[in-house]
């Protein structure tokens, strides 16, 4: 069999296993948008099954036989040649699914969307206790789930792999630590300084003039309406199914206009970096994440969030941005906002103000909320914490980092949807998504100088393009670090960060 033979043989098996999850996915879409609350657990067993399916593919002998062969016939080829990586990650995913059991898989995708349905009511009633006996479960498998992957020195490794691949508890820490040094000055000196007028973002806000404004946001930035759409959630997501098929999500508060402005660039984001992947990848091992078993394009969490991040608060909450397009957001509120100026709106939706939403924090103390996340969700997995003290647990954290005392559950524990999906160890990559932000934007301005001028009138395509070319065309074909260091020169570095954080809030 020829080179091209054997790698085709292999990118069909792979097709399947993407067809399989990309149908998994419409499901979870809809079980987040659309679906009646009484077709969760049926909806559950459904997922669980196309999933098992989709490992089932991939573990099948004529899978294992394609990659052997395909194996071979890459061996001349350079180690970043996209052939040898679609066969490499193969190798990895199948090795990694070998290890777990095929009803493990299939338990914690059925723990899946049930344990969401307990959230949203515990949510909406603001009782923990609802949604604890399905966080207790979903514990147990990720412990499970941890051992068969296997791990050293702590099981919140094995679980932070599978989002963020060489990340650990031990090198988040020191991530973490000189985050909080290098925070804490700009934030005591941001506060600091008199409150800026922001009793117009609570006005009664109609949904309609939300949505069109977002949705003409969105576009602004280059997301694509052909191959994609926008609807409501109860937490905002992205979910692709191919480049062809990106879906955002957003939430709407009429009482608070911020939550759907942010939450859409956030998405809108995340779904430029799944429609900008290199068409040949779709439906191949580059455009797949095998081993969380998820159709997604994005090479890792981390490297994910740091695209939603960077249109949200580099483009959006920016000066410039609402000096540009602060008359079209007027145009939709006239009564709500016509007595603001485009300044004063920058000023408030920029204003450093401790609160209880990670999703609504200021960017000063957003990473104090994924940081006490990632310290609790340690515990949780070595069993230093237990579940039913987790409310204490946070509230104390929540105490300690921000001087808030968490009026209830809803506000406090139950506000985030990560845990009853089973994402135990993808916090981390919020903060890791904004470190790696201000580390390429800091790249491309000095390496363009036009770029920033570009943005600075309101052209967004030269940024987009750059982002399509130096990230998203790559899909999984390269590792974060290594998009880090071809365009930056260094791994991961909070230095750019922590300046640009100083820059805008310091000043």
């Amino acid at each position: 069999m020829t080179r091209d033979a054997s790698l085709a043989a292999l990118d069909g098996r792979i097709a399947a296993v993407n067809d399989v999850l990309n149908a998994a996915s419409v499901l979870t879409w809809d079980s987040r948008t659309m679906m009646p609350a009484g077709g969760a657990e049926t909806r559950g067993h459904q997922i669980a099954t196309l999933t098992r399916l989709a490992r089932d593919l991939l573990l099948a002998p004529e899978t294992v036989q394609a990659l052997e062969a395909a194996e071979k016939a890459v061996e001349s080829l350079p180690e970043d040649s996209p052939e040898r990586r679609k066969v490499a990650q193969t190798r990895h995913a199948v090795t990694h699914h070998g290890r777990v059991p095929a009803s493990l898989i299939q338990e914690r995708a059925a723990l899946r969307t049930v344990a969401q349905a307990a959230w949203i009511e515990a949510r909406a009633k603001s009782d923990f206790s609802i949604f604890a006996p399905y966080l207790e479960k979903t514990l147990g498998l990720s412990r499970a789930y941890a051992d068969c992957i296997g791990w050293s020195e702590h099981p919140y490794d094995a679980m932070v792999s599978i989002y963020e691949p060489g990340e650990t508890a031990r090198s988040l820490k020191a991530l973490f630590a000189r985050l909080r040094a290098g925070l804490l000055p700009i934030l005591d000196a941001a506060r600091a300084r008199p409150a800026p007028r922001s009793d117009f973002l609570f006005r009664d806000f109609l949904e309609e003039g939300q949505r069109a404004f977002g949705l003409s946001m969105a576009q602004k930035l280059g997301y694509d309406l052909n191959r994609g759409r926008l609807d409501t959630t109860v937490h905002p997501f992205e979910v692709s199914f191919t480049r062809n098929d990106v879906r955002i999500t957003t939430r709407y508060n009429r009482n608070y206009l911020p939550a759907s402005l942010f939450g859409t660039a956030h998405e809108t984001g995340h779904g430029l970096y799944e429609q900008g992947v290199d068409p040949a990848y779709t439906r191949t091992t580059l455009a797949t994440d095998l081993v969380g078993l998820y159709a997604v394009g994005g090479t890792s969490f981390g490297a994910h969030e740091s695209q939603s991040r960077l249109w949200e608060n580099h483009v959006v909450r920016s000066r410039t941005f609402w000096r540009l397009h602060f008359p079209e957001l007027q145009s939709h509120f006239p009564q709500q906002l016509g007595d603001v100026s485009a300044e004063e709106f920058y000023r408030s939706v920029t204003r450093v103000e401790p609160g209880f939403i990670r999703v609504e924090a200021d960017e000063l103390t957003y990473d104090f909320h994924i940081m006490l996340r990632v310290e609790i969700e340690t515990a949780l997995m070595d069993g230093s914490l237990a579940v039913a003290d987790l409310p204490a647990a946070w509230n104390a954290a929540i105490a300690r980092d921000l001087g808030l005392t968490v009026p209830n559950d809803a506000k406090g524990v139950l506000q985030d949807v990560h845990w009853s999906t089973g994402y135990l160890g993808s916090f981390p990559t919020y903060t890791i998504g904004n470190v790696m932000a201000a580390q390429l934007m800091d790249s491309l301005r000095r390496n363009d100088p036009g770029l920033g001028e570009a943005i600075e009138a309101g052209e967004y395509a030269g940024l987009a393009e750059a982002l399509r070319t130096k990230v998203w065309q790559h899909g999984r074909r390269f590792q974060r670090e290594e998009l880090l260091l071809r365009e930056t020169g260094r791994g991961l570095d909070p230095a750019p960060y922590l300046a640009y954080l100083t820059a805008k809030y310091a000043a």
